[in-house]
């Protein structure tokens, strides 16, 4: 099934785990929207720079540790996910409890593990 994902801390080096993520995502099926520092891509897949409007958001999933997260709040927020899975490295008390507020569920995990399990 198609889950719209927001990859927030894109990077086009192979050797990220959001490089990995992104392509694995989109291997399973799911539209991919990559946000980084600067515009690049991954693939086919552009790496957009800024808070691109985006509609039917499932996930949003995290590879910016907390500092780098704050300048984000409002935007994951506005996109009213589902969820936000924080991977290794990106755990934020304060987002998840703005999430849970927001009735967005927080979650703890690695999506590439995720993804290889069939959790996703």
């Amino acid at each position: 099934m198609n889950k719209k994902t927001v990859v927030l801390g894109a990077s086009p080096n192979p050797s990220r785990y959001s490089y990995l993520a992104v392509n694995r995502l989109a291997a399973h099926g799911n539209e991919v929207v990559a946000i980084g520092k600067r515009e690049n891509s991954i693939n086919q897949i552009p790496i957009i720079k800024g808070q691109p409007s985006e509609e039917n958001v499932d996930t949003v999933t995290l590879y910016l540790n907390a500092a780098n997260q704050k300048e984000y709040y409002d935007y994951i927020l506005s996109l009213h996910p589902k969820r936000i899975i924080f991977n290794p490295g990106a755990e934020n008390d304060e987002l998840a409890e703005l999430a849970v507020k927001n009735n967005i569920e927080p979650i703890e995990a690695c999506t590439l593990v995720l993804l290889s399990t069939g959790q996703y």
